[in-house]
């Protein structure tokens, strides 16, 4: 079967050629080189940047926000302590090979972040080490990630087909294990397990390591490598409150944005979600097939209640909980930021997230108390404020990450990865799997790849 990263990267870079032609290798060649348009200065938009500025190619990059980072979203919770939390993009594995370099040639500190989950099921707690899936269960799903690096390009097809609850039962999951599943894997794609395909969700879990990529975080925020990509490539390139409203194409691009500014260039690397990309008035239209993928691809409901308390009665820096209430998972998100103080985090998803965003900080923290009561009694009076986010009502993206439902992998996933005219596409939503920051920086400098291609190794004369 082709893995997913090489399916991914195939057809990624296939439309390369298409998008450069003659005319732009030409330009190369005679010294005029191309400027090219960056929509969005999320981590896709930022290193693709910085690919282009490290090649000497021209570029400005648009962004409808007043910040940069897009979907990363670092937040100071408590400046005298000075407590962050991350309400957007949170988790770097130890598998992700470009962040953690970039991390380090930048030297930003990357911290540990692992966690050991605690549960609360059917109104009992279960400590770390006190909970899981029976030996049966465990041994079979081994078998099923086993069963995925065997399957043909036909079997992993046919896999897209359906979703991945529906997967796991026709594979004897039922009872606490399908329950337990449900509550667990939900929260790595942000919706029920009903509605992602089963082939992307099980790739997830063959291709990732055991910790499922929740490893490491950067100190001080994950926003520290958005402002020192910012630093490198010059803040005099990033055009902030600049929503695009407009892209024709011809023999150059022209780009307008609402306030009436208008930018002109070579190509543009389009880097928003597809809710912002389709809302662009584009001439010559876009193909009819890519609107109606970008219409159909879904991105994750999920709300995040950042609770600060006075003391962190949970004792354990490596705590989270995984729950059947609302708030459905808890994680501590001040891990080893000193301080008596600090945080953590309900991670709703799905149905349970708007739910909870839409009621009041006093209904947010009522139903928090009563989640975690069976762990640790009342709590509500430790409790020193909160902050929310829902991402499922983001104005630019309408949910945290893109997640492939049935049949979706296969079929609309080579559409939107496939460039149009002079523009190519990227973010997480292209990436290998979706929801974390390595895959919208794997997806950025892909794309600005396949524009510049890649440069050629130094060749150093033999010694004499």
């Amino acid at each position: 079967m082709l893995s997913r990263r090489k399916f991914i990267r195939n057809v990624a870079l296939g439309g390369g050629g298409l998008l450069l032609g003659a005319e732009a290798f030409g330009n190369f060649v005679i010294g005029k080189k191309p400027k090219v348009i960056i929509i969005g200065a999320g981590f896709a938009g930022l290193t693709a940047a910085y690919k282009l500025h490290q090649r000497k190619i021209d570029f400005v990059i648009l962004e409808a926000r007043n910040r940069i980072g897009g979907r990363v979203f670092s937040h100071t919770i408590d400046a005298d302590e000075k407590l962050v939390v991350e309400l957007g993009g949170e988790w770097v594995g130890n598998s992700h090979k470009r962040m953690i370099e970039l991390c380090d040639e930048f030297k930003l500190t990357l911290f540990d972040n692992y966690m050991n989950s605690r549960l609360i099921y059917k109104g009992e707690y279960f400590d770390k080490g006190k909970w899981g899936f029976s030996a049966a269960w465990e041994k079979k799903f081994e078998q099923m990630k086993a069963d995925y690096r065997k399957l043909s390009d036909a079997g992993a097809k046919k896999l897209d087909k359906i979703d991945f609850w529906r997967h796991l039962v026709n594979n004897g999951c039922d009872g606490t294990d399908l329950e337990l599943k449900e509550l667990l894997d939900s929260t790595d794609f942000g919706e029920s397990l009903r509605h992602v395909s089963a082939y992307a969700a099980i790739a997830e879990y063959a291709d990732s390591d055991n910790t499922n990529e929740m490893d490491k975080k950067i100190k001080g925020g994950n926003d520290r490598l958005a402002y020192a990509l910012k630093d490198a490539i010059g803040e005099d390139k990033i055009k902030l409150q600049h929503k695009v409203q407009k892209i024709e194409q011809g023999a150059k691009v022209k780009v307008t944005c609402t306030g009436g500014q208008v930018f002109d260039g070579d190509f543009i690397i389009c880097t928003i979600p597809t809710f912002s990309a389709k809302k662009i008035n584009w001439i010559p239209a876009l193909p009819a097939d890519t609107q109606l993928a970008m219409n159909e691809l879904q991105y994750a409901r999920i709300n995040k209640n950042a609770s600060l308390y006075s003391e962190r009665f949970w004792k354990d820096e490596s705590f989270d909980l995984v729950t059947d209430m609302p708030g459905h998972y808890f994680y501590h998100a001040t891990k080893d930021q000193p301080s008596k103080k600090g945080v953590l985090i309900s991670y709703a998803i799905g149905d349970k997230a708007p739910v909870v965003a839409t009621q009041t900080d006093t209904w947010r923290a009522d139903m928090i108390n009563m989640s975690l009561k069976p762990a640790f009694g009342d709590t509500k009076q430790l409790l020193v404020k909160q902050e929310d986010y829902y991402w499922g009502a983001d104005e630019y993206s309408k949910g945290a990450y893109a997640m492939y439902g049935v049949g979706q992998w296969f079929g609309i996933r080579p559409i939107l990865l496939r460039p149009f005219l002079r523009t190519h596409f990227a973010g997480e939503h292209l990436a290998d799997w979706q929801g974390f920051m390595e895959g919208a920086i794997e997806s950025g400098e892909a794309a600005a790849e396949a524009l510049i291609g890649k440069p050629k190794p130094v060749r150093r004369a033999a010694a004499a």
